[in-house]
């Protein structure tokens, strides 16, 4: 059985983290997330008071930068950052960080790298677009502002994280308008990405219905 490239796309708070984490365990597939390896070289650039506008510095930093991801886990530079970069610091400027060309090259080389034999599961903004545009499935997985903004704020709450719904709100709405009218591989539906609106579905839903596609689109059946 071949080896699939699962791309899944979509704009913040989404809920493409925990679809993508379960669907990888169903297909015992690797999962790469690739916001959060964004999210270490934003707590990299913040940790060294380097200016996140300062692209040439940002590039200087990650030529010597160690990132390795094993499942779950981030270790940025020898240490353990699984837990820090979910910060409301790093939230607040990871968009501005990843919007540098030379960064998101970078990343990218890093991200097809880890892909290269297929069995992944990769979710972000331009995976389906730009880092993999001939992956096997592509998913673009999207909801409404409001049940974003809800998700990601009751998030927040759970790991103690003091904001407001309406502050979460315009982060979100922040994120999107960055993360959309970036030059280089701006978010957007690839052309033959199936759009997915959890809105009122969960994550056990939306992974069943991903698993549906992929057996749809290339005919094979997965013991999940």
């Amino acid at each position: 059985m071949k080896k699939l490239i699962i791309a899944i796309d979509g704009p913040a708070a989404a809920g493409k983290s925990s679809v993508a984490k379960l669907l990888a365990e169903r297909l015992n597939y690797l999962y790469v997330d690739t916001g959060a390896m964004y999210r270490c070289i934003t707590l990299l650039v913040l940790k060294n008071k380097v200016d996140v506008e300062d692209e040439d510095e940002i590039a200087k930093l990650l030529k010597d930068c160690n990132l390795s991801v094993s499942k779950s886990f981030f270790i940025l530079n020898g240490e353990d950052v699984t837990h820090e970069i979910r910060s409301k610091k790093v939230s607040d400027n990871v968009s501005v960080v990843c919007a540098h060309p030379k960064v998101r090259m970078e990343m990218v080389n890093k991200q097809r790298e880890l892909a290269k034999d297929g069995g992944v599961v990769l979710d972000g903004r331009d995976i389906g677009t730009f880092v993999f545009p001939n992956a096997d499935v592509k998913i673009y997985q999207t909801a409404n502002t409001e049940t974003r903004s809800l998700r990601r704020y009751q998030e927040n709450r759970a790991k103690g994280i003091d904001t407001s719904l309406e502050e979460v709100m315009q982060d979100i709405i922040k994120r999107d308008k960055m993360d959309s009218t970036r030059l280089l591989a701006p978010l957007m539906k690839a052309e033959d990405a199936v759009l997915i609106d959890t809105s009122s579905m969960n994550t056990e839903q939306t992974v069943n219905k991903i698993i549906d596609i992929i057996k749809t689109k290339t005919g094979e059946e997965f013991n999940d």
